[in-house]
């Protein structure tokens, strides 16, 4: 079965046939660094990355760009907020980011450039619009620079929308537009209100980029005029996306072929978002669940599936992703060892292959875990091998494989320590026991369970658990 993915652009799922034998590329919008990530914002990042992890299991080399906004009218103001240069808030958050993607396993991507470090290709292509009669200069001295969507009448095909409908572009002051819907591609500084670190010499005056032109430029340059994928949230279809698609096509670059957008994780049936106060940072959310179930919660919803958060959904997900790992802990030790990386079974292709349906094919590991499990009690080697070893292949290309999210170089010794004490613990419990004190064996595992270990009674003895 050939991969078909929905294109938001024609609205049909489409077979996916890229411009390159054998290769493909995605372009995704990261975040603006200007505050800690929420579970929102890390949607998209799961999303695309499952998407990624798809392409190379089927066969395809992938370039996979995902930026981020480091300079904006919000990190500016944030910054000043908080007694920081706006590149040091920008940097620290970064980092946040960064320490948030690890912990639920999403890949870096082949590279991520930033807005700051493409300052030189943006005014080029502001220089090829302008050239063409596409963009202006603003004649109130401003130094901005706009893109003139009356001069490319196929403006708002993509989400198709009629120009005079729309509401007037509110990134800039519209006094200097010819329309109220013409967009900024360059904002020049604001001397009274910006410091100097945030503007960069240009033909127009000192300023910096406006939002949409660099993503544009920064796909242009690692990935051709012409690609694959652009992805993103379903939030940025306007303006953002809708912008960068005429930017780019008015410059006379293909720009994209497919569109894909993730839907919103919502709290109260809005999206969730710092401006609506109902964000939930993802360390926090961490200190409940491990990353690896949060990721298993993000990957059970279809990708354009609206997500309603709640903390009730996230520990049954985690819950039944315990399952999961149970059933391969018990087949290594009824085996003598992990399990090797097998295949994934015919019914998790056919659902990844159908826009990446990620609950159809988890429906599939499920099930395999099911036959796994018939096989252990029935003493089946053979199928106790066959199973585990597809359940692991196919939550390695869900980004789900437990052994990703095992603690490696220095941590192994503390691991080491804290298997130590428990096992002197359970020990201990084990003695009372045999003694019938009850009582002592009770507040041993009670001190157990407060600590975070979970205790199960085994036939081959108790097994633990964080």
């Amino acid at each position: 079965m050939t991969l078909r993915l929905y294109d938001t652009a024609t609205r049909d799922v489409r077979d996916f046939a890229p411009l390159r034998p054998g290769k493909a590329g995605i372009y995704v919008c990261g975040l603006t660094v200007q505050s800690e990530p929420h579970v929102g914002h890390v949607r998209s990042a799961v999303n695309f990355d499952v998407l990624r992890r798809w392409l190379e299991h089927s066969g395809y080399e992938v370039d996979f760009i995902r930026n981020v906004t480091d300079i904006d009218d919000k990190i500016l103001a944030k910054a000043a907020e908080r007694g920081l240069h706006w590149y040091e808030l920008a940097q620290l958050m970064h980092h946040e980011l960064d320490d948030v993607l690890a912990a639920i396993n999403v890949r870096r991507p082949t590279y991520e450039p930033g807005a700051t470090g493409h300052v030189p290709e943006i005014l080029e292509l502001i220089g090829r619009l302008v050239a063409k009669g596409h963009a202006y200069a603003a004649e109130d001295g401003s130094g901005d620079v706009y893109f003139d969507v009356r001069s490319w009448p196929a403006y708002g095909e993509l989400t198709r929308q009629r120009i005079d409908d729309m509401e007037p572009a509110g990134d800039a002051d519209p006094r200097g537009k010819r329309d109220p819907r013409d967009f900024a591609l360059w904002k020049g500084r604001k001397s009274e209100t910006e410091p100097e670190t945030a503007a960069w010499p240009s033909p127009y005056g000192p300023g910096r980029p406006g939002w949409h032109i660099e993503c544009s430029a920064m796909a242009g340059k690692y990935l051709g005029p012409a690609f694959d994928i652009h992805g993103g949230g379903v939030d940025l279809r306007f303006p953002h996306h809708e912008n960068e698609q005429a930017q780019s096509r008015a410059a006379g670059d293909p720009f994209a072929s497919y569109w894909l957008h993730n839907a919103w994780i919502t709290t109260a049936g809005e999206k969730m978002s710092k401006s609506l106060g109902n964000s939930l940072l993802v360390p926090n959310v961490l200190e409940r669940v491990r990353g690896i179930e949060l990721r298993f919660y993000m990957v059970s919803a279809h990708y354009r599936s609206t997500v309603e958060f709640s903390f009730e959904a996230l520990d049954e997900a985690a819950t039944s992703f315990r399952r999961i790992e149970s059933f391969l802990e018990r087949s290594a030790a009824h085996l003598g060892g992990p399990p090797e990386i097998g295949m994934p079974c015919a019914d998790f292709v056919i659902a990844m292959d159908d826009d990446l349906g990620t609950p159809a094919a988890l429906a599939a590991v499920h099930e395999r875990v099911r036959e796994g499990n018939r096989g252990l009690a029935a003493g089946d080697d053979t199928a106790v091998r066959q199973a585990a070893a597809s359940v692991l292949a196919m939550l390695d290309l869900l980004g789900l494989n437990p052994r990703d999210f095992a603690t490696t170089g220095d941590d192994d010794t503390l691991t080491g320590v804290v298997d130590a004490l428990v096992q002197g613990l359970l020990d201990e419990r084990a003695q009372a026991r045999v003694d019938k004190d009850w009582e002592r064996a009770d507040a041993i595992r009670d001190r157990l369970k407060a600590a975070g270990v979970e205790i199960e009674d085994t036939p081959d003895g108790p097994k633990w658990s964080v």
